[in-house]
């Protein structure tokens, strides 16, 4: 009997060039790159594969690649055997992966709307007028207190965006309302303010010009009931009902990502093995620090890793 288990895709920023390579000529990768790489009307495998990495960190091209990265993951897993997961969840864009993964959107369609995405994204907000910054040392509650002062007290937009984990939390906004909250953050104690190289401030405010424009394009999305539920980071709520499911990701693109409580969530439905799926270390790295002690965590991103992950659950 396997154990119960879940998946997660991660999102924007575990990009790299080649990083489907440990796949070699799997059928099922490659025949998920020719599936994209038709929807996009480009060569996604070749972008993929050879960048340049600069091209990779285009917002339009990275929330692509990795919508594609993650579903490739999947798929092999499934094609070698894997058992399907008994809950998806995904970071950020990673949600996107996940709702593929669960058959609610076919990836034909999530390829062309994850590219309407970025574009908004990218277009909402001038590049230099927007800034993102990871908080350590705080609890999440407190950053986004503290948010919430520095934004009245400045008039400028800044709000918690990511709560990745119990001490690390990042925050984004207009370039004065982050720089306003991070000088009360260290004065409460934050130890370190990282910026983060982004092109747009994600999961805020500014980002509901973006997000009108996501609301219409979903509208005319096909969106089918998920086999697998997929817990969404808006509610970390698990909605079935395919405007449920517009809505959520509407309201993802300018709110939070409550990544520690789905992780809590997913621990509270006796799940102790949770499974990265797609390229990059970071999402396993985070739940490592929100249930470090009571879940099993590892990433199935090449053959090896798939095969170890396989025998966790034996």
């Amino acid at each position: 009997m396997t154990k119960p288990f879940a998946f997660v895709f991660p999102g924007q920023g575990s990009q790299s060039v080649g990083m489907l390579d440990a796949w070699g000529d799997h059928p099922a990768v490659a025949a998920t790159l020719l599936e994209a790489s038709e929807a996009a009307r480009e060569d996604v495998g070749r972008l993929i594969r050879e960048g340049p990495e600069l091209d990779l960190s285009l917002t339009v091209n990275t929330q692509l690649v990795m919508l594609v990265a993650g579903v490739a993951n999947y798929r092999a897993w499934i094609a070698e055997g894997g058992p399907v997961p008994m809950l998806l969840a995904g970071h950020s864009l990673g949600e996107y992966s996940a709702l593929v993964a669960a058959g609610a959107i076919a990836l034909r369609d999530a390829v062309p709307l994850v590219r309407f995405r970025a574009q908004a994204m990218q277009e909402a907000v001038p590049v230099g007028e927007g800034s993102m910054m990871a908080i350590l040392g705080l609890d999440g509650r407190e950053v986004a207190q503290t948010c919430e002062q520095a934004a009245r007290e400045s008039g400028q937009v800044v709000a918690a965006a990511n709560f990745n984990d119990p001490k690390q939390t990042v925050i984004a906004g207009s370039v004065a309302g982050v720089e306003a909250a991070v000088a009360l953050l260290r004065a409460r104690g934050a130890k370190r303010a990282m910026p983060l190289a982004v092109s747009a401030p994600f999961h805020c405010a500014l980002m509901e010009p973006a997000a009108r424009r996501l609301r219409e394009r979903l509208a005319t999305t096909p969106i089918v009931l998920p086999k697998v539920p997929v817990l969404n980071n808006i509610d970390v709520d698990a909605p079935s009902d395919p405007d449920a499911i517009r809505d959520a990701l509407y309201r993802q693109a300018f709110g939070p990502v409550r990544w520690v409580e789905i992780i809590e969530a997913m621990h509270a439905r006796g799940l102790r093995h949770i499974f990265e799926c797609g390229p990059g270390r970071v999402l396993a790295k985070m739940i490592k620090r929100i249930e470090h002690a009571q879940v099993d965590c590892t990433t199935v991103l090449d053959p090896t890793s798939l095969a170890d992950a396989k025998g966790m659950l034996a």
